[in-house]
């Protein structure tokens, strides 16, 4: 019997062994025919992301070069507007004006009268052009009418020269004159190369085996493509059927210059964007692939048959024999038999893992404890369920809680009193800190796992990742040099604040500009320089006698807010001691060097104004008008 058994399971395990390695090989086959083409799909999808990403910041950048150009150049165009109203001189001279623009680093002045004709600036070759001799200029001809606009212009080429420019232009305040400053855009011209596709194209082309393709939306043309001699031509043309491109989302196949070849398109924008790669080349690897599959498979095949053939006849066939002789002395009435037969080394492993495993659960609470005591942060388990009234919990739970084991014990013991515990702590939230709360001086953190009836939970004693965040905040927010805030902590601080005016007072923000620090760093090195830019600093750092945020906002430029002050004069005297610093104070660099302390200086009151960059600006115009006054002091 034992040897006809055998055979039987021999020839079967053979037959089924055959049939599973052809299924297997087909399957294996079809999968990676599937694995293929979805990587190449994911390839496609992946590049072709890439490129909208690449698209969408580049046309963000050039968005926000554009909107900074502007602003720069209808500022520049007010700054000096204001020159020229403080030194009318200035417009008889071209080489004044010259000297004006490279100071506001812009390219051209144009001074208008008051029929819209120039006639001085920087560019004698423009003079007699006015309002009508252009289109480009011609954007400018209603402030004829209103001399309250300030216009500025999107990047136009020049009447003169076709050369790309920014210009914008404001009304003097005297109504005689409009100045006209123009910007060459470097970088926006610079980020809109970066914007074509061809560019793009060859960020993206890593497979020699892989074509891009830019397709119109609306005509079908392709604008643009790894393969050049195809730009301009229909996408029909090379065999991609249109309707495929637009609905076949997840790719398609087909002939393209007689080859197959497998095309993934996506819509960006108003056009499509495909990756195309040749058939032959996606399933290369497929053949070589399936050859090796087949050899491992028959040669698995055959070691697992002859071994799964020597165990069914060594633990099968021959312990069938041996129970059934057990069986028969046990059905002959010897019982002790099956306490000998219980007792055999595959019963006595099976109770050992289950004996061990139980023994495993039972600890499992301690196995946990010493797990997480080996970690550098502080982790507490617990757990309970509605069948049993006591709260099991790891040995790190009541050092968190700052419990004593005895007041541990007491509130284990009943789990309503835990949780009504725990509820005392989770009455304080740490704001924008997930499931933490305040504990005293700690921050932990309680989360619950509810399943049915059971409820395991984590407690976590967050305080030195909390506090090390925050001093990082703190660190992110101030000027290594000074110890002032820098100018993202000076935003976020007047951002806090204007968010609230009822708290601002009377207030003003003061623009400060070092004078002479060119001077001590040619003199007396940078070093030096430094502590100049330091001694302004602490002069500013907690000056007048009611709230402050003073900051240094790049290079020798800083700024103080003063607010919550009761009324006007008590805010102007206090302005008018740090007028008086500036021009009475020593700075000493050093045992053997000391020098005066000057700085330039302008404010602004805040009213209503709720935007505090709007007084900023007029601060920074003030601040510009203080350091050419003193300059011209300087110089007599």
């Amino acid at each position: 019997m034992k040897k006809s058994l055998k055979n039987l399971i021999s020839r079967y395990m053979y037959l089924i062994t055959f049939f599973l390695v052809v299924i297997i090989l087909g399957i294996l086959i079809c999968i990676q025919l599937l694995t293929e083409q979805r990587r190449a799909y994911l390839d496609a999808t992946r590049t072709i992301s890439q490129i909208e990403s690449v698209l969408d910041e580049n046309s963000k950048e050039i968005s926000e070069l554009e909107e900074e150009y502007k602003q720069t150049c209808i500022h520049n165009a007010k700054v000096v507007a204001q020159m020229i109203e403080s030194d009318p001189q200035l417009i008889d001279s071209v080489d004044a004006l010259k000297e004006v623009a490279e100071k506001v680093e812009i390219d051209e002045i144009h001074i208008f009268d008051a029929t819209g004709r120039i006639f001085a600036g920087t560019h004698p070759e423009y003079y007699d052009l006015t309002f009508d001799s252009g289109e480009q200029i011609m954007f400018f001809k209603p402030m004829l009418e209103d001399k309250t606009l300030e216009l500025v212009q999107d990047i136009t080429p020049n009447t003169a020269e076709a050369k790309p420019m920014q210009y914008s232009a404001v009304w003097c305040q005297d109504g005689e004159h409009i100045i006209q400053v123009g910007m060459e855009p470097v970088n926006v011209t610079k980020a809109t190369k970066k914007n074509e596709l061809s560019y793009i194209f060859s960020l993206f082309r890593v497979s020699p085996d892989a074509s891009y393709y830019a397709v119109d939306f609306a005509t079908g043309n392709i604008i643009g493509s790894t393969e050049l001699d195809l730009v301009g031509q229909k996408i029909s043309q090379t065999g991609i059927d249109v309707s495929k491109m637009k609905n076949d989302v997840d790719g398609f196949h087909t002939k393209i210059r007689g080859e197959w070849a497998f095309c993934v398109f996506e819509q960006v924008g108003d056009i499509y964007i495909g990756r195309v790669i040749l058939t032959k080349n996606l399933y290369e690897r497929v053949p070589t692939t399936a050859f090796w599959i087949s050899i491992s498979l028959l040669l698995v095949s055959f070691i697992l048959a002859k071994a799964v053939l020597k165990y069914m006849n060594r633990y099968v066939v021959e312990e069938i024999g041996f129970v059934n002789s057990k069986l028969k002395s046990i059905a002959d009435g010897n019982l002790e038999e099956v306490l000998k037969m219980e007792s055999s080394a595959e019963f006595s492993e099976l109770s050992t893992y289950i004996n061990q495993m139980v023994k495993s659960l039972l600890e499992n609470n301690n196995k946990m404890s010493y797990a997480l005591s080996k970690t550098n942060v502080h982790i507490g388990t617990y757990e309970y369920n509605d069948r049993i009234h006591k709260v099991r919990y790891t040995e790190e739970v009541p050092h968190i809680l700052e419990l004593s084991l005895e007041r541990m014990e007491e509130l284990s013991a009943n789990k309503g009193e835990f949780c009504e515990f725990l509820n005392t702590i989770k009455k304080n939230p740490v704001p924008d800190e997930k499931s933490t709360f305040v504990f005293g001086e700690k921050y932990i953190m309680v989360e619950e796992i509810h399943n049915s009836d059971d409820v395991f939970g984590v407690v976590v004693d967050m305080t030195s990742d909390i506090n090390k965040r925050k001093e990082l905040e703190k660190e992110r927010d101030v000027d290594p040099l000074t110890g002032l805030y820098n100018r993202r902590g000076f935003e976020n601080n007047l951002d806090q604040l204007f968010s609230k005016p009822k708290q601002l007072g009377h207030s003003a923000i003061i623009m400060i500009d070092a004078d002479g620090l060119k001077g001590i760093n040619d003199t007396y090195g940078h070093k030096r320089g430094d502590v100049y830019l330091k001694k302004i600093a602490s002069i500013i750092k907690n000056f007048g006698i009611r709230n402050s945020v003073a900051s240094r906002m790049g290079g020798d430029e800083f700024v103080l807010f003063l607010y919550d002050y009761e009324g006007e004069d008590e805010l102007l005297k206090t302005i008018e001691t740090l007028q008086y610093i500036q021009n009475n104070s020593t700075a000493r660099l050093d045992e053997n060097i000391s020098v005066p302390l000057r700085f330039s200086m302008g404010y602004c009151m805040v009213e209503d104004e709720k935007d505090y960059r709007n007084v900023l600006n007029v601060a920074d115009v003030n601040m510009y008008k203080n350091k050419q006054y003193r300059r011209k002091n300087a110089q007599k």
